[in-house]
């Protein structure tokens, strides 16, 4: 419940408060929201993004008493009208105020990178779950986890949702006995302020790589980058992978918000850093394989030596990369407190849906499905490969999103071009763009002296050419949508086979 004097005085505290036209009779508001759909009486209704007029008309007759815009709007006539600066930002403080600061009672983990949040995620809430007796949220790319039954754990429509599915979930979380969380935040989310005043107890960094730069997006890496390091700011405690490009001014950046004794910096042993820098923890590889990994994790300074992490620790999910990932889950668990007996217990059992999930053939190449859906992901995913499986061709089934992520398609170009043998370029969520056109601006970047391509545009007939032309002696990699059950095509969701599913329908034909 929010009343018309609590908005005015927390809008004013943040200087976004335009106006306020207050109507007769409006004292309180028992529902919010910005899709017109959800309204109930007596709802303040949020006017954001993509809004027309129309929307506040369908809000006020659904019983919608008051709106929140950045002008007034006639169709509002007779409501309360609350003139703001940035709707976006003013969304997230009042969402905070409406569900009670349930921010406040979460002990929050929050990871940004262009690749690996939703894997290191996984390994977090794993250990914490462990240690907090299933107590621990989980807010990622593919699931939102906000309880232990059956009807408390969803699929995910956004990496960070909107800021008042954000407030309104971890409500949810709440009251639903959670006391910690562990959540993903993209760049995307602060470049549209939905987690505007939002601050975590751990910020994680992971890595950063040009992502996300094109229309509607970033404009640059310049901004990329600065919308990444914002998630420092607004921690308590820092967490850096050190091998991440850009570590000066990453580093730097922890540093000034929370002071060098505060931020944790970890690499694996060896590692050639960008500056030289005095690293916390070191990772060593003890062995690997395409199904586990064990590595040894050592602390080097006083403050990491503090939190007893020292020791051998397993994953089931290969590549050194998600050692670096399981890392970072170990320190921020650390710090919370939980032992690493815990974690060494958790780690081995954590499964990530639609990560490195392997599926073997009798005649023709192994099938390996990943989420990965850029240069870095994509090129270090194919280079494991390639060196632990000795593959004769490696043959890659892939497309990219429309509308967004424009910069991938160049960079989807140049891994091809290192590590694989043959490219099917087929359809990734094209949104309004023509999937044919994505797939020829990926086909500009690729080095066909050393890569044959193939265009199909129908992902299942695409799957179908590459493990009908493989041999035992092959991998096939479906790359970039994991378990995604849908496909995003002019505005709508088509349900759609994930690539597992598509994989094994093939295969018990052509087997």
């Amino acid at each position: 419940m929010l009343s018309v004097p609590e908005i005015k005085q927390l809008l004013k505290e943040h200087q976004l408060l335009q106006s306020v036209l207050v109507a007769p009779q409006t004292e309180t508001f028992t529902n919010i929201t910005y899709d017109s759909r959800k309204v109930r009486d007596q709802a303040l209704f949020i006017c954001k993004g993509n809004f027309k007029p129309e929307y506040l008309t369908m809000a006020k007759e659904a019983g919608a008493t008051g709106y929140v815009a950045e002008q007034y709007y006639p169709e509002g006539e007779g409501m309360t009208a609350v003139i703001v600066a940035d709707v976006q930002k003013t969304m997230a403080l009042l969402g905070a105020a409406f569900y009670d600061y349930p921010q406040n009672e979460l002990f929050i983990i929050a990871y940004t990178g262009t690749k690996g949040k939703t894997t290191s995620a996984y390994f977090a809430r794993g250990i914490l779950a462990e240690a907090t007796s299933d107590r621990t949220a989980l807010f990622s790319t593919i699931d939102r986890i906000l309880g232990n039954e059956p009807d408390q754990r969803f699929k995910s429509d956004l990496t960070t949702p909107e800021s008042l599915d954000l407030f309104h979930d971890m409500r949810q979380a709440v009251n639903n006995g959670m006391n910690h969380l562990v959540m993903e935040v993209s760049s995307q989310a602060y470049k549209k302020s939905r987690v505007y005043g939002l601050k975590y107890d751990i910020g994680i960094f992971l890595n950063i790589s040009p992502d996300h730069i094109g229309r509607n997006e970033h404009p640059n890496f310049a901004d990329y980058l600065f919308c990444k390091e914002q998630l420092l700011l607004n921690s308590k405690t820092c967490v850096i992978n050190a091998e991440t490009t850009h570590l000066l001014d990453v580093y730097q950046t922890a540093k000034a918000s929370v002071g060098a004794e505060n931020v944790y910096l970890y690499a694996r042993k060896g590692a050639k850093l960008e500056f030289a820098v005095d690293v916390d923890f070191e990772i060593t590889n003890d062995f690997e394989d395409l199904k586990q990994s064990e590595f040894k994790v050592t602390g080097l300074t006083a403050k990491a030596k503090s939190l007893d992490l020292d020791g051998t620790y397993e994953i089931a999910l290969a590549g050194d990369y998600n050692e670096g990932n399981a890392t970072s889950a170990l320190i921020a668990a650390g710090i919370t407190g939980a032992r690493k007996s815990v974690a060494q217990q958790a780690l081995p059992l954590v499964k990530v849906p639609g990560r490195m999930e392997m599926i073997t053939s009798k005649n023709h190449g192994t099938v390996y499905i990943d989420y990965a859906h850029n240069y870095a992901s994509l090129s270090a995913l194919l280079k494991f490969l390639r060196k632990q499986t000795n593959a004769g061709k490696i043959h890659v089934v892939l497309g990219s999103t429309g509308d967004k992520g424009i910069s991938r398609r160049e960079g989807f170009g140049k891994a091809l071009s290192e590590e694989a043998d043959v490219a099917y370029l087929t359809t990734d969520d094209p949104g309004f763009e023509d999937p044919l056109k994505i797939a020829q601006e990926i086909d500009q970047h690729i080095d066909h002296k050393r890569v044959d391509v193939v265009f199909e545009l129908e992902r299942k007939e695409a799957v179908k050419k590459a493990l009908m032309a493989s041999t035992s002696a092959d991998v096939v990699v479906l790359a970039g949508r994991g378990e995604d059950k849908y496909l995003k095509v002019k505005g709508k969701e088509l349900l759609y086979p994930t690539d597992v599913e598509i994989a094994q329908e093939i295969l018990e034909d052509i087997d």
